[in-house]
């Protein structure tokens, strides 16, 4: 059985993957404060800001790492020309989850696999950094995995939405902006996909349609709650701009392609009664 290690196990993301794949892999994980983690023997504590990992992969002598680090952004692109040259000479691949954000300058229609990327924002620069480290390995080495908005039943953003409804409070919409979504199940599927058929390149995992980011949050809301929500209607320019992206030459199979409505069920169908 290959051994997989995900770098940033203990956060929303990383711990979902670390729950998908563990029971099919000889996985491990990383974490930095999280207390749940420390009496897992599978849980390596790892401060990417005060560390190295040469003694993790020492001792997991990982097949495929997964990388979902959050935290500092020059802490993490120091990780990850550690972890460049480590695979380069390492019977060892890399998957990497990035984000649709590595398009966000792009504003007048979707993006797809292998479009030129470009951000206007620190975090989509970032990660286009890290993309770019990465597509210097020779080809096979390196998975990337762009992500559209997650959300999911115990998602933080599900979260924020459902503390505003408790609290009457308005929710920040953007009636100009077109988008696709995922939800962390489907995207858990989708990932174990890709590591089960030893899929490389660059893969855009998100709903194979798209809808405005108010229409979307709006049907969440009224599915979940059965009311209508407060909402502050934000305007990013003047002209519909979409943070979108599609795959093309890189599609997973239909089943594992959803629709922004198979999303807005996962988010409904299991989880509303407690809210009526």
């Amino acid at each position: 059985m290959k051994s997989i290690l995900i770098l940033g196990g203990s956060g929303y993301i990383g711990n979902l993957l670390y729950k998908e794949l563990a029971p099919y892999y000889n996985t491990f994980a990383t974490y930095n404060s999280s207390k749940n983690h420390s009496d897992n023997q599978h849980f390596f504590s790892f401060d990417m800001e005060e560390e190295g990992l040469e003694a993790i992969l020492k001792e997991v002598k990982p097949k495929l790492i997964i990388s979902s680090l959050r935290g500092d952004f020059n802490a993490q692109i120091e990780t990850h020309t550690f972890l460049s040259e480590y695979i380069k000479n390492k019977n060892c691949r890399i998957l990497f989850l990035s984000s649709a954000n590595v398009f966000d300058s792009f504003q007048h229609f979707p993006s797809y696999e292998y479009d030129k990327t470009l951000s206007e924002s620190i975090y989509g620069r970032f990660k286009i950094k890290i993309e770019n480290q990465l597509m210097r390995l020779a080809v096979g080495k390196y998975t990337i995995a762009r992500l559209p908005m997650i959300f999911g039943l115990n998602a933080p953003r599900t979260h924020k939405i459902d503390t505003a409804i408790k609290e009457n409070k308005p929710i920040d919409v953007f009636p100009n902006t077109i988008i696709n979504v995922n939800s962390d199940v489907r995207l858990s599927q989708q990932i174990h996909y890709l590591i089960n058929q030893q899929k490389t390149g660059i893969f855009h995992l998100g709903s194979s349609d798209l809808i405005s980011h108010f229409d979307f949050i709006k049907t969440i809301v009224e599915k979940r709650h059965f009311k209508a929500g407060i909402y502050k209607q934000v305007y990013t320019s003047n002209t519909i701009r979409y943070l979108a992206t599609l795959p093309k030459e890189n599609k997973l199979p239909n089943h594992l392609l959803p629709s922004y409505t198979d999303i807005i069920n996962d988010l409904t169908l299991l989880d509303s009664r407690k809210h009526r």
